[in-house]
Formats: structure tokens, sequence, C-alpha cells
């Protein structure tokens, strides 16, 4: 028999899919904050091969076991074991509902788990975590009003959102928790269409005007005796950059506006996204006769349309409400917001490695903004390169929340 001596079994290796990387390293970021080991997610990704099939159950799986880890734990008298590892199972829960199909019971059901498992830990988290619902229109939208250990009296709030795919508890790991830590009141809130309301209401799509749903999550956090009006800062995470800049045109009570990235023009940035899956511009490219339904996408073999490109198309549809691929992008051409329109200081973020368009609408929103404007470029060598500095998280929060103190100390 050969006896060796190894340091690991385990390899860090990535995928060839840049989405693939992109979501491995999304998970493995969040480490920062709780949100996972780094052996875990690597020993799921080990087991995947170069496409999304086996992500969705992989990490259903191992949310599963972190979970029930969890609430052994729980149950042992041991709440900050317990805490930790239900932060992990609700980001694995989360990683899972990602790749699920969109729009289906299976997405909801790991939705719905990501956010148990939330709750769960919530009470060994430090400070308070206050679940709350707003009702809006025909919709309940939840959100987290989080408050600090030692709060005396009014103090800063950031109202945090995210964007396309990212969830409230993803939000709380991304900015929360570094603001609670800072002595921040972090209210993180979401509105129709994003994931965490399409956990429980089906029908549910993004709407241009997001000063519609924005304003109202402001009338309630603005009422609370912990909240300072005079230091409120909004902050969006993702096409959350859209959200929060069309709302900070609308709303002279937003003190500090944070873009990370800033986007402007939500028709531009969606079609340089799937450029590369279709040859260009859909509304170019596409004749009406080669348009693609909601309806059709299960029938179309993978040799026909990749697997990841028929997800992404279902889940652009399902999320902006329209039943076919150029509805979806003629309905884009609404969510535009004029940058001169904010007059309160703004952050704008990008990442080096995010590409082209961002670039150009993150330069746009620095030029044409109506007040004082702060950029920021993070590269690859701080680690933060990426689409919302998910590869350095804690960089990430110690420029915005640096910034975001500084300004309010000047007044």
């Amino acid at each position: 028999m050969t006896h060796t001596t190894e340091r690991s079994s385990t390899r860090v290796r990535g995928f060839t899919d840049p989405e693939l990387d992109f979501q491995l390293l999304r998970q493995l970021g969040s480490a920062a904050y709780g949100g996972a080991s780094i052996g875990e997610p690597l020993a799921v990704a080990a087991t995947l091969g170069d496409g999304v099939a086996g992500w969705t159950d992989g990490f259903a799986a191992l949310a599963e076991r972190q979970r029930a880890d969890a609430g052994a734990r729980a149950a042992a008298g041991h709440p900050i074991s317990a805490r930790d590892r239900f932060l992990h199972a609700c980001n694995s829960f989360r990683a899972a509902e990602y790749f699920a199909p969109a729009g289906t019971a299976r997405q909801a059901e790991l939705g719905l788990a990501s956010r148990a498992a939330f709750l769960a830990a919530a009470p060994y988290l430090p400070g308070r975590v206050e679940e709350l619902w707003l009702h809006w229109e025909d919709q309940r939208l939840p959100g987290y009003l989080c408050t600090p250990p030692d709060e005396a009296g009014p103090g800063p709030i950031l109202v945090a959102t995210s964007g396309f795919d990212g969830t409230l508890e993803e939000t709380y790991l991304q900015v929360g928790r570094a603001g609670l830590e800072r002595g921040w009141r972090v209210l993180v809130i979401c509105g129709p269409g994003q994931m965490d309301v399409t956990r429980t209401e089906p029908h549910t799509h993004f709407v241009p005007d997001t000063e519609r749903w924005v304003t109202p999550w402001l009338d309630h956090v603005l009422a609370r005796p912990e909240v300072d009006p005079e230091r409120l800062a909004l902050l969006g995470i993702s096409l959350g950059g859209y959200w929060v800049t069309r709302a900070a045109a609308h709303d002279d009570r937003i003190r500090a506006l944070v873009a990370n990235s800033p986007i402007v023009d939500l028709h531009a940035y969606q079609v340089a996204f799937v450029a590369p899956y279709v040859g260009g511009d859909p509304e170019v490219v596409l004749a009406p006769g080669d348009d693609l339904r909601l309806d059709d996408i299960d029938t179309l073999p993978d040799t026909e349309m990749p697997a990841a490109a028929k997800e992404l198309a279902r889940s652009l549809m399902t999320r902006f409400g329209r039943a076919s691929f150029l509805d979806t992008f003629a309905y884009l051409r609404g969510f535009r917001v004029d940058p001169a329109a904010v007059t309160c200081p703004a952050l704008a973020l990008v990442g080096s490695g995010e590409g082209g368009e961002p670039r150009a609408q993150f330069e746009r929103f620095c030029a044409e903004v109506a007040g004082p404007v702060t950029a920021h470029t993070f590269t690859a060598d701080d680690g933060a390169d990426t689409h919302c500095q998910l590869g350095n998280l804690a960089y990430s929060a110690a420029v915005v929340f640096d910034w975001l103190e500084e300004l309010f100390a000047r007044g």
C-alpha cells in the first residue's frame, strides 16, 4: 500500500462557461458576511459538468444538509453555530433558486426555503431583524428592517434593493450586515417582479416607473422613530441601479444615492446582455416570424437553442410580464431615466470587468447627474472587478459606507 501525505483532495476549479463562474464566485464571495463556507460550494461545483444541469439539485441538496445541521445545533443549545448554518442554508437555497425554471413551483419552493432559513437565523443575528410586508396595489412586497444592537435614538438609514435576480436575504449579506456593524439602520426592500415577490405573487412583473413602489417604502421607514430623515441613503445593486436612480429622480427626500452600477437605459443594457445569445439587438436581428414565445420554450431541442439560453429567455419574458421575446424588448424601451433629474449627491460604482455597456452608462450617469457625483471603478487587482463586486464585498462596503459617513458628517 502506498502511503501519501496531501494537503487536500479539494481542487479550486471553475467552469468554461463565464456565467457559471460568476455564479460560483457569487456564492464564494458571500463568505465575507456569513453567506457560505468556501469548501461546500467548491464541493458542489466539483460534481457538476459545464452546463446548468445539476446546479439546482446540487445546491438544493447542500442547503437541505445545512438546514438540518442548523436545526440540530439550535436544538442542542448552540445559537451561534445554528445562526451560521442557517445563513449558509439560506444562501444555498438562493443559489438553487437561481437556475430553477422561472415561474415554476420549484423555484418558488426554493425561494421560500431561503427566506425561512434566514428568518430562523434572525433571532441570533446582531441587532434586530423585523420582517415587513408592504401592501402595494394588488401585491404584497416583503422587506426587512435591521437595526443595530446599540440603537439610541434616530440614526442614519440605508434603504437597499437588488435587481433582476438578487434577493432580500442576499442583499442583507451584501450590505446589510456591513451597515449594522457601522451603526446604520438598514431597510432591504423589493418591488414587483423581483425574486422575493415572485415567491408568493405569481403574476408580478417589473414596472418602469419604480418610484411607484420605492416611494411607499420610504413613506414607511421615514415614519419610524429610529430613523433620521436627514440621513436617508438609497442604494441599488445590479438592475437595482435603475430602480434607485429612477426613484431619486422623483423623490427629493433621498439625501444620497448609491448606484452599483448606474443604469439609465435598461433596454440598451439588456440588449448588450442578450446579444451574444441572439446575434445582436433582438428587435433588429429577429423577424416577427422568428419571435420566441414563452409557450414555445419547452418544445425547442437543446440542439436548436442551448438550455442556458432557453432559461435566460424564459426568465426575461416571465419577469417583465411579456408573452414573447420581441414584446419584452419593446416593453424595455420604457425603462429609461434622465440622470439630470437626480439632484442629491451620488456615488457611482462599476467593475472594470463588467463590459462596455455598463461602463458607458456609468460614464453618462457621472456626466449628467445634476448633483455632485463621486465615481469609483473596482479593478481586478482589487479582487472586485466583477458585477456588484461579489468577489470582495468587504472592500465594496468600505467604499460605500465610508463615502456615506463622510458625506453626512459634512452635513
